[in-house]
């Protein structure tokens, strides 16, 4: 995969340059008068230093282009894919383009009913969030004929137009974390296996084990949700006693774990640690605070946003995936064993 730094320069990185918001620069970029002469110089030397040319797709005005890209979400019942879904809306309306978004909960026949109801709807382009198994790659081509389209979230293959967290870096980083900290004997309380953030998370942590000479942790498949994540936490923890760590594929899972280790007369960190993914809000504020991956989904939505006007530049361009590295966050909820 390819790291969304090294590919051409984006809005994202003028604003993170010239330390001001994504809206300003394209304020700037669109002679907008509502900006301060200084503001406007800082951005047109981010500009010039990063070599960024705005999207032919954000300016044009020719009367082919409807000004619209459509959104397919799957899993909007999930913050943070309702979040990037938010930040896609967010980074199009102030490049100028309205977007409709369809909410699916099916990701095979209602994905196909969706992307033809996009080609009678003449969109200039397409954002798929749909971070599950779903239509082949060449299946949604074919349907979707000459709109571009990018993958947003859903961990395709390397040639396909799309846009991810590397939820493979972030999670070696917790796994080996724990491991430097003592801890041989864990379990992992994944997401559904049948979503490719799953899937990746739990890939990565068997094999960051077995680069360090480890057994595998205990594995317990859950569903995202808090609830799903304490009764896989008291499963793992009446099959498997000895634990001194609990790797959770995301906050929701890790809290509800904790609640699972507190009824078991368990403290968190002193008698098992926990890690999660995502640093959603309230993550900071658990007891203890979690330590957890910080995704970025401000710069994926908009990032995903840019690789889509990318496309419709060009649509005999090169595919191909950019990745975002996420952080871990360290906080209270782990400590040497």
């Amino acid at each position: 995969m390819a790291n969304a730094k090294s590919s051409r320069p984006t809005m994202v990185d003028v604003a993170n340059l010239s330390g001001v918001s994504y809206q300003t620069v394209s304020r700037v970029i669109n002679n907008h008068p509502y900006v301060s002469r200084e503001t406007r110089q800082r951005v047109q030397d981010a500009i010039d230093e990063l070599g960024y040319r705005p999207s032919k797709a954000a300016t044009k005005l020719a009367s082919k282009s409807s000004k619209i890209i459509a959104t397919v979400l799957y899993g909007s019942w999930l913050s943070g894919l309702a979040e990037i879904a938010l930040n896609v809306e967010l980074a199009a309306k102030t490049s100028g383009f309205d977007v409709i978004l369809i909410n699916i909960t099916e990701p095979h026949r209602q994905l196909v009913e969706a992307l033809e109801n996009v080609q009678a709807w003449a969109v200039d382009g397409l954002i798929l969030i749909v971070p599950v198994q779903s239509l082949p790659v060449q299946e949604i081509q074919k349907i979707c004929q000459y709109t571009p389209f990018v993958f947003v979230d859903a961990h395709q293959a390397p040639d396909t137009p799309s846009v991810v967290i590397d939820e493979a870096y972030g999670t070696r980083q917790l796994v080996e974390h724990l491991i430097e900290q003592g801890h041989t004997q864990m379990g992992e309380i994944s997401g559904p296996l049948d979503w490719f953030n799953a899937q990746v998370r739990h890939q990565t942590c068997i094999q960051t084990f077995a680069d360090h000479q480890l057994a595998p942790p205990v594995p317990c498949e859950a569903n995202w949700t808090v609830s799903g994540g304490y009764r896989a936490a008291k499963k793992l923890l009446a099959d498997h006693a000895s634990l001194t760590a609990i790797i959770a594929a995301n906050d929701s899972m890790a809290l509800g774990a904790m609640r699972a280790l507190h009824e078991a007369g368990l403290s968190v960190p002193q008698d098992v640690s926990v890690v999660g993914f995502d640093d959603m809000p309230e993550a900071a504020y658990f007891t203890p605070p979690l330590t957890t991956v910080r995704r970025n989904l401000i710069q994926l939505g908009m990032t995903g946003f840019e690789h889509l006007m990318k496309r419709m530049d060009d649509l005999e361009a090169p595919m191909q995936q950019q990745a975002i590295l996420p952080r871990i966050v360290f906080r209270d909820s782990t400590q040497p064993v």
